[in-house]
């Protein structure tokens, strides 16, 4: 049996614990059984019950832990008492006891607390404290009771399963966590947050609140996109009552409930206008392009109004995880939460090349060739700036695609990766085209004149598709402002490229003088550009606040 603390307690056995006169008990601690002869393990339910003085924890906190009898003519004569992880065999803290006559003896080679209890006294309940250690997850205390040195009932178990009172302690290290902010507690009033921890092959412990008067929910998607969903839901009705509900959505809709008692040793609280539920489930997620034991998905947390039923209305507030997560990971190992920095190195390679140095290399090519006439390292100056903003585009492109491909190792389906493999290869191919371009003065040089104009506005276009749908899934504020930033940016860049080719038709009307022109496109790109860095700022921050 793998590793758990126990207690023991031996009453009238003078000095022998369960049968072993040097106090070693080692077996008794593996088996749960006592080893000197004569025992009769009893088949009927056992006459004694635990209790907990609490059914929530945090790491550190104290639990005291009571065997008792259901009379006050049934007694007992010793116990062995366990706390182990719910789904598994582990490690749950220490336990201490205030009985004088008692004494702390090791538990088997791994330093496995029990307490020996040498007083002849039958008795008919008896406490002991548990403290939780850093990695006790949920657990359930288990007896072995014997009434007399002849009988004995095993697997004497605790009503309640002790929940974990909701910490983000432990997100990235045993359990996936979704937050909003980033890395807020679920103490903290305006946090909103869930998790999930497995428990077994097949059970979670699943964790989530908000600050909402409704309801709050998590689904598992095969995409970002909502449809064809499992979902749990925590809602609250008019009469305060709240609710643990599983279900499947499939549009639109509200959810079809599926099996209502999926979910055990529920803790639901409502406190300072926060609904919060934490419970256990023991069936895997099952969507409807995978079946049920599959464990890499997307994960959703949402939250709105809730009608007097509890019966649950369309969500106003979104949080999605960025990529799909293994959630069976977490069993032994888990990784960050959220964003990984190298998506968001990702995304800000990406935006930095098609929002700042490509689209000011491709002004440089349009607009300021009269500005920008003069020769520099033999080639006019705009060809030089042109092609060195075009060419750092193109390598801070392929830096970004090979972070992201050998971040995710797969596939990660949706359309913003189909745009970005689209932007690479074009991108890739632009320089190479331009490289054999004709001879200025050759006829047919207007076919690559145009080929290369139309490549680099299809591309812009598509560069900036994928950049919003990126911002989508790193932005993950309540009110999705960097996609808002984000439209900002690119209205910015319009009405720029709207005033320069107004400015390059009034040139060549020649409205004004030459001077004039040149002082006009100079002013206007420094305005632009400097407007173009405050945009950029603004969204490299968002992202950075996203890791």
């Amino acid at each position: 049996m793998g590793r758990f603390m126990t207690l023991l307690i031996c009453l009238g056995c003078l000095g022998i614990a369960l049968g072993y006169p040097d106090g070693q008990i080692s077996v008794a601690c593996d088996s749960m059984l006592p080893s000197h002869g004569g025992n009769v393990a009893q088949t009927s339910v056992a006459p004694y019950i635990i209790t907990v003085s609490n059914t929530s924890f945090v790491p550190g906190d104290s639990i005291t832990v009571t065997i008792k009898s259901n009379s006050p003519s049934t007694t007992f004569e010793g116990f062995l008492l366990q706390a182990r992880l719910f789904g598994g065999d582990g490690i749950a803290g220490t336990f201490t006891t205030t009985d004088s006559n008692a004494q702390i003896l090791p538990c088997g080679a791994q330093a496995r607390a029990a307490v020996s209890h040498n007083s002849k006294v039958s008795k008919t309940s008896i406490t002991a404290l548990w403290t939780a250690s850093q990695e006790a997850g949920p657990v359930r205390f288990r007896a072995t009771v014997l009434n007399s040195f002849s009988n004995f009932w095993i697997g004497v178990e605790s009503d309640t399963i002790v929940a974990l009172k909701m910490s983000n302690a432990t997100c990235g290290s045993q359990k996936f966590c979704l937050t909003d902010p980033t890395n807020c507690s679920p103490s903290d009033n305006t946090c909103y947050f869930m998790s999930s921890s497995p428990v077994s092959t097949n059970g979670y412990v699943f964790e989530m609140s908000g600050p909402t008067p409704g309801y709050v929910a998590i689904g598992f998607s095969d995409d970002n996109k909502m449809g064809n969903d499992d979902v749990y839901i925590c809602t609250m009705n008019s009469l305060g009552n709240i609710l643990v509900q599983h279900g499947y959505n499939t549009e639109k809709i509200a959810p079809t409930i599926r099996n209502t008692n999926s979910a055990g040793s529920i803790v639901a609280s409502y406190e300072n206008g926060v609904l919060r539920c934490s419970f256990i489930t023991n069936i895997s997620i099952s969507t409807q392009q995978r079946a049920s034991g599959s464990s890499s998905y997307y994960v959703f947390l949402v939250n709105g109004p809730s009608s007097a039923n509890g019966q649950i209305q369309q969500h106003t507030r979104t949080l999605i995880s960025t990529s799909k997560v293994d959630l069976s990971s977490f069993l032994t190992s888990a990784t960050g939460v959220g964003t990984s920095r190298v998506a968001l190195g990702h995304g800000a390679l990406m935006l930095i090349a098609w929002m700042t140095t490509g689209t000011i290399g491709m002004i440089m090519a349009r607009y300021m060739k009269s500005a920008a006439a003069k020769p520099f390292f033999g080639k006019a100056a705009w060809f030089q700036v042109h092609f060195f903003l075009m060419i750092l585009t193109v390598i801070l492109t392929i830096i970004a695609f090979i972070m992201v491909f050998a971040e995710a190792g797969d596939w990660s389906g949706g359309p913003h990766p189909v745009l970005g493999c689209i932007v690479m290869i074009l991108s890739f191919f632009q320089p190479i085209f331009a490289f054999f371009r004709p001879d200025p003065k050759h006829e047919r040089r207007f076919i690559f004149n145009w080929g290369h104009r139309i490549n680099a506005f299809v591309i812009k276009i598509l560069a900036v598709a994928a950049i919003f749908l990126g911002l989508g899934l790193v932005d993950i504020s309540t009110n999705q402002w960097m996609k808002k930033v984000m439209g900002g940016f690119f209205a910015w860049e319009v009405l720029f490229y709207l005033i320069l080719e107004a400015n390059m038709h009034l040139k060549s009307r020649e409205v004004y003088e030459t001077d004039q022109k040149i002082q006009t496109e100079t002013l206007v790109i420094v305005t632009f550009v400097l407007g173009n860095l405050a945009f950029l700022i603004a969204l490299l921050v968002g992202i950075g606040q996203s890791a």
